[in-house]
């Protein structure tokens, strides 16, 4: 069993503005190590998550690719989770490479093609679109979870995006909940841009249904 990272060195303060690891982290987290054969056999050189707060699942990622030595890129829009990002992975011996970011805006032009595995748990909780919008624009917390009308209003943003930025043999994982309309999901990713797809794990948290899906060509 992979240890998940540790994350000692975060503070209560920290966690008043950067989403603290929950449920939905942890459906990524055992999905990734339930992966990790099928992860190292690409033999990945990029990854990238969006949204990446605390660093957790991308420090989780190093050390279920080890040996292997990767190129981990991480994004937020709020900058104080960036900050935690790098923190973590000092903190846990592996290299973070963090930027303030709205998704993979500033990076889609040169890692066309190149990307080996995107994480994304994104803020899929079903608000207003206004409430959504708001978060965004403040790049506080409420952005790691206000996800507008069907909790898919960020989420379809990123989506538009994915099929540019893997590579041929590139895998992106998502988390989603029930309300998310995970078929309906699974079926545009298909038809839009011929990426397959599987759930890799799912389980309930309370009264959240939560899924992490696995993209691929």
């Amino acid at each position: 069993m992979i240890p998940t990272p540790d994350l000692s060195h975060l503070s209560r303060k920290d966690y008043d503005d950067v989403y603290e690891p929950a449920e939905d982290t942890f459906v990524l987290l055992d999905a990734l190590e339930q992966e990790a054969p099928k992860l190292k056999s690409l033999n990945p050189a990029v990854c990238l998550e969006i949204g990446s707060g605390s660093g957790c699942v991308s420090a989780f990622l190093s050390r279920v690719l080890e040996p292997l030595v990767v190129l981990h890129l991480c994004t937020d829009i709020n900058p104080i989770a960036a900050r935690c990002t790098v923190s973590t992975g000092l903190q846990n011996k592996v290299s973070l490479n963090a930027m303030i970011s709205d998704l993979a805006s500033p990076l889609s032009f040169r890692l066309h093609g190149k990307v080996d595995v995107i994480l994304f748990n994104p803020p899929y909780v079903p608000t207003w679109s206004e409430e959504a919008d708001e978060a965004q624009e403040r790049h506080g917390i409420a952005g790691s979870w206000a996800g507008g009308l069907s909790g898919m209003e960020v989420t379809d943003r990123f989506l538009k995006t994915v099929d540019q930025l893997l590579s041929p043999q590139g895998v992106f994982y998502l988390v989603a909940i029930k309300e998310n309309n995970v078929p309906e999901l699974r079926s545009g990713m298909q038809s839009r841009f011929q990426l397959q797809s599987e759930i890799v794990l799912q389980r309930r948290a309370g009264r959240e249904h939560l899924y992490t899906i696995k993209f691929f060509r």
